[in-house]
């Protein structure tokens, strides 16, 4: 059962929305992967104010079937588990709000305690469920004077890392900014691919303005499915090879980074932690020498 609301959504004076909860119901839930969904939303009073790329959270304290389990995790962890963090896929000029949700992989090396919240988010809730959320916030935002910086947005994303770049890249295009956006967008497979249709139909919709490729890790003939698809990781060439004005160009990156929990138990062996996808793609950026002050980069662990 949801708690229910301790005060109204709040406003401030300038008519933009302070970080309060609210009520939600899940509306419908549209499948995007085996392991991932998004989660849309309706009620919840006023309509939401927030910018494409940011997020709300969700505390795992509210659903009862989670108890044993949080009571374990902060038993054994001797503190309160926080709320989870969640970015909105849903751009601000649409009438419902969405998240999008992918499962996170248990891997002993890279954290400690199995994921407590994602696993029911994904496939424990219904149409009709009541829960609360908090928004709005996050950096991870175009510059509100991104036109006179940039005519050039690159996004680099992998896995669920796709999602705020997927609500900035509508957000942008809904806008008619002048901006022309190359995603590329890594995955293992062509049936992980996160908005895969959505993706298809905004880059026929914008053509010159939106160009897509897929690294796909995992397929031996990526090309099959289409001009689109590259077989591998993102790297270093495919990165210089889109950043052809990389002193002009912006670039958002956002994907598996490395864990609080990697970085510990790196430096108890004396050790640094591997890289994983984000600290991979920024050394590759850092080597194409593109300035830190045009990087915007969110982790997901």
């Amino acid at each position: 059962m949801v708690a229910p609301l301790a005060r109204p959504y709040a406003w401030t004076v300038d008519g933009r929305q302070t970080i309060e909860p609210r009520e939600v119901v899940i509306e419908k839930i549209v499948r995007e992967t085996a392991d991932a969904v998004t989660l849309v939303f309706r009620g919840g009073g006023a309509p939401p104010f927030y910018r494409a790329g940011q997020f709300l959270t969700i505390d795992p304290r509210q659903f009862p079937q989670l108890e044993g389990m949080l009571r374990y995790f902060e038993g054994t962890k001797g503190r309160r588990e926080p709320p989870r963090a969640y970015s909105m896929s849903s751009a601000p000029h649409e009438a419902r709000l969405a998240v999008t949700v992918k499962v996170e992989p248990f891997d002993p090396g890279r954290a400690p305690f199995p994921p407590i919240l994602s696993p029911l988010l994904v496939h424990g809730l219904f149409p009709g469920q009541r829960l609360e959320v908090v928004g709005f916030t996050g950096p991870y935002t175009l510059p509100d004077d991104v036109e006179s910086r940039t005519d050039h947005v690159v996004h680099v994303c992998a896995g669920s890392g796709i999602v705020p770049n997927f609500s900035i890249l509508k957000d942008a295009l809904h806008r008619g900014l002048n901006l022309r956006h190359t995603l590329l967008y890594g995955n293992k497979t062509y049936d992980d691919i996160i908005f895969r249709a959505e993706l298809e139909r905004l880059e026929r919709a914008h053509p010159g303005r939106l160009r897509v490729i897929h690294s796909l890790s995992r397929e031996d003939r990526a090309e099959r499915h289409g001009p689109a698809y590259r077989q591998g990781r993102i790297g270093r060439h495919l990165l210089e090879a889109v950043l052809e004005d990389r002193r002009r160009a912006l670039v958002f990156a956002c994907g598996p980074g490395i864990t609080p929990y990697e970085r510990r138990a790196a430096r108890a062996k004396g050790l640094e932690p591997a890289p994983r996808f984000l600290e991979t793609v920024l050394g590759h950026l850092q080597e194409l020498k593109v300035e830190k002050n045009r990087i915007h980069n969110e982790s997901y662990g």
